[in-house]
């Protein structure tokens, strides 16, 4: 039986399927599903991996905001197994999927990149509902996500992602296994949510903001980028040389950090 040709990809979507068997196989054998998981599947477009994950799966949730997508989702809904949510993932409540259950939601899916990072956050907002996340993403936002502190990558969006999860790059994607062939490589990602958090949740805003701040000038030493709200012999007492940068701090820094602040009364 011929494949049914692909749909026309929209830019406005960030739109590139992925079209090669062999890595939707990989996909799958790196998420291991197993029939009782409760798998959410983030912009299926016309289903290459969605078809492979319910060859697997007793139930699996789709949310797809391209309403041109969802007849052929549909199509692939005949056995009961598929469920399509027409929504904006951005908003989307994802922890109704989880019926009340904690940490128990597999979330996959190959992401336009202009919504990864976003959405991402988006849903570490709702981590007590997620057992692990596996996503495709363009290889160098996953390489600032798992850099380590002191190198090049490391900046503001590896300290906040590797507060809230252990991240792993599990392998890159050329171009060519996607329709259109983007203009860089992609990589997979695996975030598991840190159990216990590790940064709690009176704390975060605090974090988030010392984080913001301190990469706000890459060349500026901690000290002035703090200037106003830690001082350098705040910094001192933290075990923090106020002459460092940025990205040679690690979690626990910028924890030490962020509970100086809270406690120091600079919050609104």
């Amino acid at each position: 039986m011929q494949e049914a040709p692909l749909p026309r990809a929209k830019k406005r979507f960030g739109q590139n399927f992925l079209v090669q068997p062999q890595v939707v196989q990989r996909i799958i054998a790196a998420i291991a599903p197993r029939s009782e998981d409760l798998v959410v599947e983030i912009g299926p477009g016309p289903g290459a991996l969605t078809r492979g994950l319910l060859q697997c799966l007793s139930r699996l949730d789709v949310v797809e905001l391209d309403r041109d997508m969802l007849a052929g989702l549909r199509a692939l809904a005949g056995s009961g197994a598929l469920r399509v949510h027409h929504a904006d993932a951005l908003s989307f409540d994802f922890a109704a999927l989880a019926g009340g259950r904690e940490q128990c939601l597999r979330v996959v899916g190959n992401l336009p990149y202009n919504i990864a990072t976003p959405l991402i956050f988006h849903l570490l907002d709702q981590a007590d509902v997620l057992r692990d996340m596996h996503f495709m993403l363009q290889k160098e936002v996953v390489e600032r996500m798992v850099a380590a502190p002191g190198s090049k990558a490391y900046g503001r969006l590896s300290a906040m992602i590797q507060a809230s999860c252990a991240v792993e790059s599990l392998f890159t994607v050329a171009p060519g296994n996607f329709f259109p062939a983007p203009k860089v490589d992609s990589a997979f990602l695996r975030l598991i949510p840190h159990r216990p958090p590790r940064v709690p949740e009176a704390l975060r805003p605090a974090f988030a903001q010392v984080v913001a701040k301190a990469f706000a000038q890459r060349r500026k030493t901690i000290a002035n980028n703090l200037r106003g709200i830690i001082s350098a012999d705040t910094l001192l007492a933290l075990d923090i040389d106020p002459g460092c940068r940025a990205e040679t701090l690690d979690q626990a820094a910028f924890l030490r950090l962020a509970e100086a602040f809270l406690h120091q009364g600079s919050l609104p």
